[in-house]
């Protein structure tokens, strides 16, 4: 499979190392990527205290989104996309293409990006460098503004007409911008720069001061301040920049999700913090995840289980490998099979795949060997693979 970069360019070798080091080997901590996971791995570099949005970091749980979207498939080396009840609705024809977010989908003609609809109409003409998925309206675009080949990529963002909404800026090699959470979007302009954030008309509103950052989720993020000399720190600001859980020596600070994030001292295990910065569940973990619907995944020696928010662990740890429940199930490897369990921790689906992902739209990507395909809640296939 080809693999392209997702909000990550291959462009920050000192910055973020250990940022992106990081997410591949959170990555393998919980799964081992699948043939379409795979193509969506990006990769990066820096040497400096570490940081992770654990959902984003074990891969797409499902190639669809949102309920009612498509889900990517490959045949023959080219991708399309079916439905929740198999039905192939854009038959295979790129070489290269995104899942579906928010309507739309980047897709590769030629040698340049586009957007299409989930009709597949071509709803915005290939015309990029690079296009990544619709977060909150808005895509980030790559574009040559020489149009010579070896020139510099600038970034930039447009809206769902295809109208460019904050101009290509953000030189690709030396630059860097995520996508938009929560009305803004993280930034980085000049390389050796700080990191700072945007709003959606390309003001920046909180200014580049930040060695390292996280996107914005339950209206805080995990900023990394700092220097080489004195130490970083990681702490926590609002939309206004204002910090609001004072810097600490994390090694690793994860988002808040429902009330909670995951957070490594140096040297000590994982805890979680609430949004005063109090530690409402003790450092006791090896490995810990955000919260989703009410149970996060932590790991003690080499075995997962789940707790709740008061730290109880409600499934007990035994499973090799884990995803974070998404509509009601949970995918767990036990024996060197998965299969789902509920939040009771009743195994549903009898471990089977070599390999399995979380439910997204009420469909899961599993396979067995090099065979791939979706199941339903039921277990049942369907669509497989032709391989």
């Amino acid at each position: 499979m080809n693999s392209r970069p997702r909000f990550a360019t291959f462009s920050l070798l000192l910055l973020l190392t250990a940022y992106f080091c990081w997410t591949l080997w959170a990555a393998d901590e919980r799964t081992a990527a699948g043939p379409l996971a795979e193509s969506l791995a990006a990769n990066d570099s820096a040497g400096l205290p570490q940081a992770v949005q654990p959902s984003q970091a074990a891969g797409p749980q499902s190639l669809a989104n949102e309920t009612g979207s498509l889900f990517l498939v490959v045949e023959n080396g080219k991708r399309g996309y079916i439905n929740r009840t198999g039905q192939m609705v854009i038959p295979p024809q790129y070489s290269f293409s995104d899942k579906f977010s928010e309507g739309l989908a980047a897709v590769l003609v030629g040698d340049k990006w586009g957007y299409i609809d989930n009709t597949g109409k071509m709803v915005i003409p290939p015309q990029y460098e690079e296009a990544y998925q619709f977060t909150e309206g808005l895509a980030a675009v790559d574009s040559r503004v020489k149009k010579i080949l070896g020139t510099p990529r600038y970034r930039g963002y447009i809206d769902k007409t295809g109208k460019t909404v904050i101009p290509p800026q953000f030189v690709v090699e030396y630059d860097f911008a995520f996508g938009f959470s929560e009305g803004l979007a993280a930034v980085r302009k000049g390389y050796g720069g700080g990191f700072g954030y945007i709003d959606k008309t390309g003001k920046m509103v909180i200014p580049p001061r930040y060695a390292i950052v996280l996107g914005f989720s339950e209206g805080l993020a995990a900023v990394l301040v700092g220097d080489r000399l004195g130490g970083y720190k990681w702490g926590y600001i609002d939309k206004t920049g204002t910090m609001v859980i004072s810097p600490e020596w994390y090694h690793l600070a994860f988002r808040f999700s429902e009330g909670l994030a995951a957070v490594q001292k140096f040297g000590d295990r994982f805890g979680y913090i609430d949004k005063t910065g109090q530690m409402t569940i003790p450092q006791q973990y090896s490995f810990a995840d955000e919260f989703s619907e009410g149970l996060a995944a932590v790991k003690t020696g080499d075995k997962w289980g789940y707790i709740d928010k008061t730290g109880k662990m409600v499934i007990p740890q035994q499973y090799s490998l884990v995803f974070s429940f998404s509509e009601g199930l949970a995918a767990v490897e036990i024996g060197g099979k998965w299969g789902y369990i509920d939040k009771t921790g009743q195994m549903l689906i009898t471990p089977q795949w070599d390999r399995a992902y979380g439910f997204s739209g009420g469909l899961a990507l599993v396979w067995v060997g090099d065979k791939w395909g979706y199941i339903d809640k039921t277990g049942k296939y369907v669509w497989t693979s032709t391989k």
